[in-house]
């Protein structure tokens, strides 16, 4: 039985050219990046070298970007930073608002800063999950709105956001997880302070990410006890994997425009072979990535629908992996105004550097089965 992924929001494979990158730096003999001899001033280049590439994907140099554990980290680091740094800097910023359907690992760093004494205001969205650009007032310490949906992939007005913290000297923070490597998305251009970016989701190794932040702005750090990624993330660097991000930032920057028109000429087939089943896509006249379709059957359960096609061998999902196991109804969808019944009929699929005309084939030839047996039980 062939088994075919179709979860590449959730991780992608690791690319062989980052596979063999890192290698030489999964050695326990190799240096500390922050020694001075001669294996840690070559642990150091390799570190310098990726942070460089991981800068390049997103428009900043190698001097703005702070490695972390992965993308949570980035986000938590990011953003109840970038909130501490405001107040400060002037006590009475004390708001910070967060996009209604961002990423749990959003909801969780804004809720701790709810136990730190901020105020935290969620921001509407549309019903294809856009966010409305509010009116900002000056005790705003951050804005944060994701660049891509990971449910949807639908993209947010972020230069918009942007505009309208400036007018009153707020941060700006961004989950980019989901956009980079597959949508150009420059943050020098957008004016974005923060942003948080992920290897695994664009052929990384798992277990490595980063915060991007603009020059001028100064994070303040979440922990004490080290000096290394100038001082705002103590603790030893991750080498082998900070290696294999950067090949990976590499490889995804200057493959994109090919990849992306493949895959957005693949999305439309997938899509319209779904349509063809009865299923009814969301948001599907809106600026989104290239990969991400999030679709209901009618009379269809999600989980069982995503349960029955793993029995076939294809790996779809409900929602955010990091919500996987949950029977609730997706937080996303419920904030574009889906009741929960309708919510939990969601199945996001996702495609990936792998997937081919014979990945949705064969997802396409096993779901009228599937349905029918899901809609009987």
């Amino acid at each position: 039985m062939p088994r075919v992924y179709l979860d590449h929001n959730a991780t992608t494979r690791l690319v062989p050219e980052a596979r063999q990158a890192m290698e030489p730096f999964l050695d326990e003999e190799f240096g500390n990046p922050s020694s001075i001899h001669a294996s840690g001033r070559a642990a150091r280049q390799a570190v310098e070298l990726a942070r460089d590439e991981v800068g390049r994907l997103l428009g900043r140099v190698a001097e703005e970007v702070i490695f972390t554990s992965g993308g949570t980290e980035a986000i938590h680091l990011g953003l109840r930073g970038a909130a501490l740094a405001a107040r400060a800097a002037d006590g009475a910023r004390r708001r910070v608002f967060v996009g209604a359907v961002e990423h749990p690992a959003v909801a969780g760093a804004a809720a701790a800063l709810g136990q730190e004494g901020f105020e935290i205001e969620v921001i509407p969205v549309d019903s294809d999950g856009r966010v409305r650009v509010p009116r900002f007032t000056l005790d705003v310490a951050v804005v944060s709105v994701q660049a891509a949906n990971h449910e949807l992939g639908v993209l947010q007005p972020v230069a918009e956001l942007v505009a309208a913290a400036r007018e009153v000297g707020a941060w700006t923070h961004c989950d980019a997880v989901q956009v980079a490597g597959k949508a150009a998305f420059d943050l020098s251009s957008l004016g974005v302070d923060v942003a948080a970016v992920s290897a695994h989701k664009l052929g990384g190794p798992k277990g490595v990410g980063a915060v991007l932040v603009a020059r001028g702005r100064v994070l303040a750090p979440l922990w004490p006890g080290g000096h290394q990624e100038r001082d705002r993330r103590p603790g030893t660097e991750n080498v082998a994997g900070i290696v294999g991000f950067g090949v990976a930032a590499r490889l995804a920057r200057l493959g994109l425009p090919v990849e992306e028109a493949r895959l957005l000429g693949l999305r439309r087939r997938l899509e319209a072979g779904l349509v063809s089943l009865g299923g009814v896509v969301r948001a599907p006249s809106v600026a989104r990535v290239a990969n991400t379709v999030n679709v209901a059957f009618p009379g269809c359960e999600g989980d069982l629908v995503v349960e029955s096609l793993d029995l076939v061998g294809v790996c779809v999902s409900t929602g955010a992996a990091c919500t996987s196991g949950s029977r609730a109804p997706s937080p996303v969808l419920l904030a574009l105004g889906a009741t929960p019944a309708e919510a939990k009929r969601a199945v996001r699929i996702s495609l990936g550097r792998d997937s081919d005309d014979s990945s949705v084939d064969y997802l396409l030839a096993k779901l009228p089965a599937i349905l029918s047996r899901v809609r009987d039980a």
